[in-house]
C-alpha cells in the first residue's frame, strides 16, 4: 500500500503538469482590423490675421463747422445714414443765388429769342438787315447757353448743401469720432471724420510658404492625391475652435519677396462679431486629398526603444508577426500609415499586450466576443484521463 503512493502522486504530479502546458500553449485571443485604402484629407494649419470685409473712412466734401454727430459712437450704422451735420448757412445762401441767376437768365433768353423771331420776317423783306437778324439769332442762343450755366451752378450748389449732410458710405460698425462739434473741416481733408468697417463677413489673410506650395502643386501631380474643398476651420487665439466655416477666396499669385510667402485669402461668416480685425488665428483646410491613405487605429501603434513605430498582424498560421511602419500624421484617432503594410493585412488592436513576434494567436474581428480555447476531452475530462 505504501509503495503504490508515491506512484499515485507521481500520475496525478504528471497529469497537472501536461494539463498546464497545455493551457499555456494554448493561443491567445486577439482581435484585429482589416486596413483598406481611404481618402484623407490633407490637412494644413497656416497662421492668419482678421481683416475687414470692407474698410471706408468718413472724410467731409464741403467746409465748415460741424453742428451735430447724429450717431453713436461703436455703433453699426447704415450705409446712407447721417452721421454729422455742417453749418448749411453758406451753402444755403448759394442755392438761393444760383435759383436767382437761374430766372434771370432764363429772362433774358426770352427776351432774346422774342426778338430773333421779330427780326426773322423782317429780314425775308429787307426791313432790317441780314447782320441784324443774325445777331438777334446768336444773342438767342447766347441766352439759352447762359440758363443752362445757371441751371448747372444751381445743380452744383443744392449738391454741395446736400454735402452739408455727411451720409455713411457703407453698412458697418463706426469708430468713435475723430472730430468734434464745433470743429472747423474742409472738403477733402486728409483726416478722416470716422471709421467704418463692415464685420460680417470678415477675411482671414493667411501666408503659406512658397516651398509648401509647390510640394503641394507636385503632390497633386501624382497618382491618388487629388485637390479638396476650399473649406477653412479656424482656431481662435485660445486654442478653441470657431463654429463656423469659411471659404478660400484667392491665392495671390505672387510671392512676397520679403518673406517668401504666397498670401491666401479665406471669409468667414461674423454674425455675433467674435472675430476682430487685427486678430491673429489659425486657419486650417484640407489643400488635397489622398485617396490611397491606410489608416490604423492608434491604439494598435506602439513604438520601440529606438522610437519606431510597430504593431502586430495576422501572420501565416495564426501568428502575430511584429512589422516597423512608417506614420506620417494623425487624423482623429487612427495614423495615416504611408509604409509597412499594405491594404488587406489584418492588423491586430485588441490583446496586443499578451502577445509576441511569432506567438500563436486566435484572431477574430475587433470587438468580436472572444470565446477562449478549451482543452481537448468532454468538460476536461479527456486531459485529465491523458495525463
Amino acid at each position: 500500500m505504501l509503495l503504490m503512493m508515491p506512484l499515485a502522486l507521481t500520475l496525478l504530479s504528471s497529469c497537472g503538469s501536461s494539463e498546464k502546458q497545455q493551457q499555456q500553449a494554448a493561443p491567445t485571443a486577439v482581435g484585429y482590423v482589416v486596413v483598406k485604402a481611404s481618402s484623407v484629407p490633407v490637412e494644413t494649419d497656416i497662421p492668419g490675421r482678421i481683416s475687414p470685409y470692407s474698410v471706408s473712412q468718413v472724410r467731409p466734401q464741403v467746409s465748415g463747422v460741424i453742428q451735430r454727430r447724429l450717431f453713436k459712437e461703436g455703433s453699426v450704422v447704415r450705409a446712407g445714414q447721417p452721421l454729422y451735420r455742417i453749418d448749411p448757412s453758406l451753402y444755403q445762401a448759394s442755392v438761393n443765388q444760383a435759383q436767382a441767376n437761374l430766372q434771370s437768365a432764363v429772362a433774358a433768353s426770352a427776351a432774346a429769342q422774342a426778338k430773333a423771331d421779330r427780326y426773322k420776317p423782317l429780314a425775308k423783306i429787307q426791313a432790317v438787315s441780314q447782320q441784324d437778324y443774325t445777331d438777334a439769332v446768336a444773342a438767342a442762343n447766347q441766352a439759352k447757353a447762359a440758363v443752362a450755366q445757371a441751371r448747372a451752378a444751381l445743380q452744383t450748389a443744392r449738391i454741395n448743401l446736400r454735402f452739408t449732410t455727411v451720409p455713411a458710405p457703407i453698412t458697418g460698425k463706426i469708430s468713435r469720432s475723430y472730430s468734434t462739434v464745433g470743429a472747423l473741416v474742409t472738403a477733402n481733408q486728409s483726416d478722416a471724420l470716422a471709421t467704418i468697417q463692415q464685420l460680417d463677413p470678415v477675411y482671414v489673410d493667411m501666408q503659406e510658404s512658397a516651398d509648401a506650395l509647390l510640394k503641394l502643386r507636385q503632390s497633386l501631380d501624382k497618382n491618388g492625391v487629388m485637390p479638396a474643398t476650399a473649406s477653412v476651420q479656424l482656431k481662435l487665439p485660445d486654442g478653441s475652435d470657431y463654429g463656423m466655416t469659411g471659404r478660400v477666396e484667392f491665392t495671390e499669385s505672387i510671392v512676397d519677396q520679403s518673406t517668401g510667402t504666397v498670401t491666401l485669402r479665406a471669409r468667414f461668416p461674423n454674425p455675433q462679431g467674435m472675430l476682430l480685425p487685427g486678430m491673429f488665428v489659425t486657419g486650417r483646410f484640407a489643400q488635397s486629398v489622398d485617396t490611397d491613405a491606410i489608416l490604423v487605429p492608434q491604439q494598435a501603434v506602439t513604438h520601440d526603444p529606438k522610437g519606431n513605430a510597430t504593431l502586430f498582424v495576422v501572420g501565416p498560421n495564426n501568428k502575430a508577426i511584429l512589422k516597423t511602419i512608417t506614420t506620417s500624421r494623425a487624423v482623429g484617432s487612427n495614423w495615416v500609415v504611408t509604409g509597412g503594410i499594405k491594404p488587406g493585412d489584418k492588423v491586430i488592436t485588441q490583446g496586443t499586450g499578451k502577445i509576441r513576434d511569432g506567438a500563436p494567436i486566435k484572431a477574430v474581428p475587433q470587438n468580436a466576443p472572444q470565446t477562449p480555447p478549451q482543452p481537448s476531452g468532454k468538460n476536461g475530462e479527456g486531459a485529465g484521463a491523458e495525463g
